[in-house]
């Protein structure tokens, strides 16, 4: 039985919020979203815009209707630990003692792949509560991690990154791993999960002091031989951790330097944090197409520092928000948003600014997706896009009701939800043009 075109065809009604070719964001009160499920079995947008102008090209489709609500792009996380879903919330000195303290401890049960599936499975209900249909995930230095995560990805059609974690010195038992068999690992793994589905593979070294030359030399080697896949790494987000790249590779000009000697800059290469940078480094990020996952909730939770927003924007990296959960402290967008304001207007440190609503918003989809190399496939409801996306209640609390009645334009009505919002703004949230969560006040 052949399927027609118009049976794989869906339809949603609601206010739609996008960003356009030039990065600008846009708006219409009363949208029509339609999707279409492509011939290699992917939903994307066909067409959206105003209900009566999109409507009279389908009039045969019947929308779904969310009348009050808004369609906006699914988040796009940059950079959590899936593995560190147990470790959020815990309280630590800093970052080196955290993740001696909290962190190893934990990623050491992921040699269980029972644990390991069972984190797996509630992480991703998690970042689908709170509206993330795509994230540049670690998991941890065992194999088992790598495939459960995967595994609990594909199921959900996901559009899901993430890679073994390469530490092979200045780690504890139980998550050190050996250098040859790292490699060995990493590569066979890539060769199975990655672009399988919506699937795609990181190269994770976990950062420059946890890895040798010799497995910082070998990760470059791969990067270089897949330059489809991805890179994951941390940088400069403690100076405790810049002293002790200084001195464990006194060669190198800085920290990102260190990354850009072995190979690991370039398109498709995402760091954490990039908060201790001078100018050569951000031209550095900018030249090589490398993106920065600025994590605020982490960076004030931890003490590490305040990201430099005026020095990144004129120097034209590429940059976009993730919520670093463990270290981070919400799977929450909304709070990742208003925490990178706050980040933003400290002018004690650095030069101080506003960032507006509209780009917040883009830095955590269609923003981060660029920084990705996604641009165009998610974080946008453009035509062509991947369908997924979140629906949107200006009426979810008590309080965000009476703020969203009074907004006068929409970078108000965005702003509410940054500062006020949480999952319960999320009424629902769709991947590849299927309902995967509701909130349980919408059921």
């Amino acid at each position: 039985m052949t399927t027609s075109r118009a049976q794989t065809r869906q339809a949603w009604r609601a206010g739609l919020i996008w960003f356009d070719t030039h990065h600008t964001i846009q708006h219409v009160s009363d949208g029509l979203l339609v999707t279409e499920q492509s011939v290699d079995g992917i939903h994307r947008v066909l067409s959206m815009g105003d209900y009566r102008t999109v409507q009279a090209h389908h009039p045969d489709l019947q929308p779904t209707h969310w009348p009050g609500k808004w369609i906006a792009p699914g988040f796009v996380d940059l950079h959590i630990h899936y593995p560190q879903t147990d470790v959020i919330g815990s309280p630590a000195e800093g970052l080196l003692p955290w993740l001696t303290q909290y962190t190893f401890v934990h990623e050491a049960k992921f040699v269980d792949p029972q644990h390991a599936h069972e984190v797996a499975e509630f992480f991703l209900d998690e970042l689908l509560r709170h509206g993330v249909t795509t994230a540049l995930t670690f998991a941890t230095s065992h194999a088992t991690s790598v495939t459960a995560l995967f595994e609990a990805a594909q199921k959900r059609r996901l559009r899901l990154i993430t890679g073994k974690v390469m530490q092979d010195r200045h780690s504890p038992e139980g998550v050190r791993d050996d250098t040859e068999q790292s490699l060995i690992d990493t590569e066979a793994l890539l060769q199975r999960w990655h672009g399988q589905d919506r699937l795609g593979y990181a190269i994770t070294p976990r950062f420059a002091p946890s890895c040798s030359e010799a497995q910082l030399r070998g990760a470059g080697e791969l990067a270089a031989k897949y330059p489809s896949s991805w890179i994951q790494s941390h940088v400069a987000e403690n100076l405790d951790e810049v002293r002790w790249v200084r001195e464990l590779f006194p060669q190198a000009r800085s920290y990102l330097s260190v990354y850009q000697d072995f190979g690991l800059l370039r398109e498709r290469a995402v760091y954490a944090h990039c908060i201790h940078f001078d100018e050569v480094d951000r031209a550095l990020m900018r030249d090589s197409g490398t993106a920065a996952a600025v994590s605020p909730t982490s960076n004030l939770f931890l003490g590490s520092g305040f990201f430099d927003y005026a020095a990144a924007q004129a120097s034209g990296m590429r940059y976009g928000l993730a919520s670093d959960v463990g270290g981070g402290t919400s799977f929450s967008p909304f709070h990742t948003m208003l925490a990178a304001y706050t980040v933003g207007r400290e002018g004690q440190t650095k030069n101080g600014l506003s960032l507006s609503p509209e780009h917040l918003w883009w830095q955590h989809t269609a923003g981060a997706a660029q920084a990705l190399g996604l641009e165009g496939q998610v974080g946008n409801l453009l035509p062509g896009c991947e369908a997924d996306f979140v629906v949107l209640d200006p009426q979810a609390t008590p309080l965000i009701a009476r703020r969203c009645a009074q907004a006068n334009h929409l970078s108000e009505l965005l702003f509410a939800w940054i500062v006020l919002g949480d999952d319960r703004v999320i009424a629902q949230t769709v991947v590849q043009g299927r309902a995967v969560q509701q909130h349980a006040s919408r059921r």
